[in-house]
């Protein structure tokens, strides 16, 4: 039987070019991808010893490997594709909200002339009393309203866009904050009110869609609760 010439040199430099290969692909990425595991696979037959061979088993084994990987390459890249799609739908169908009022809490809101601002507190216990207070752009106190005892759950507010004076306040932006007295303590209560939407953007990373609002606020279309006329 013919043994095949292979100097100890040949062997250690076939093992440095495996190593080298090997130690590229790890320094690239700490989890080995498609391309990386190609380049091992290939580059261990090229370089195997010929009096020690890749058993079969291990050879079955990490074809099965490569195939499992290509799989979910395949996999996960026809996700991105799916994403990138719902995302487009998404942005499409949420254009219908431009102009419309969307729930916002604690925001300022647009008020026009004439007109006035309502919104809802959430009481999970009830309150005894509620004070409503409204400051303008610059934080000026405008108006202050007190209301009596409340029951459990959302309770609805309205600011009639008049001043302290009983005098319709200008055009503008104005926020909204509530103090409720709940078992003998004063706590600050979120209020929420409707603002209208002005644009519409996507998040290229991820998909997903915000909402601009009245004041230059954006929130998520996720946390839009409740949709107004």
């Amino acid at each position: 039987m013919t043994t095949p010439n292979v100097t100890s040199s040949s062997l250690l430099k076939n093992v440095s070019r495996y190593e080298d290969v090997r130690d590229a692909a790890k320094k690239t990425k700490e989890e080995m991808g498609k391309q990386e595991f190609l380049t091992l696979f290939t580059a261990q037959l090229q370089n195997q010893n010929p009096l020690e061979p890749v058993k079969n088993e291990a050879f079955v084994a990490q074809l099965a490997q490569f195939s499992q990987l290509e799989a979910l390459t395949n996999m996960q890249t026809s996700l991105d594709s799916f994403v990138k799609s719902m995302s487009g739908e998404r942005m499409l169908g949420s254009a219908a909200l431009i102009g419309k009022k969307v729930s916002v809490t604690d925001t300022p809101t647009q008020l026009t002339s004439g007109g006035s601002i309502d919104g809802s507190i959430d009481l999970p216990t009830g309150a005894s009393s509620v004070r409503l207070s409204v400051h303008d752009s610059q934080g000026r106190l405008v108006q202050e309203l007190n209301a009596g005892p409340q029951l459990p759950g959302t309770a609805p507010i309205s600011w009639n866009g008049k001043d302290a004076a009983d005098k319709p306040a200008p055009s503008g932006m104005y926020l909204l904050s509530a103090t409720a007295m709940v078992n003998g303590k004063s706590v600050q209560v979120p209020v929420s009110t409707l603002s209208t939407v002005r644009a519409i953007s996507s998040n290229p990373t991820d998909g997903s869609v915000s909402v601009e609002v009245d004041g230059g606020k954006t929130l998520l279309l996720t946390d839009v609760k409740r949709v107004g006329i």
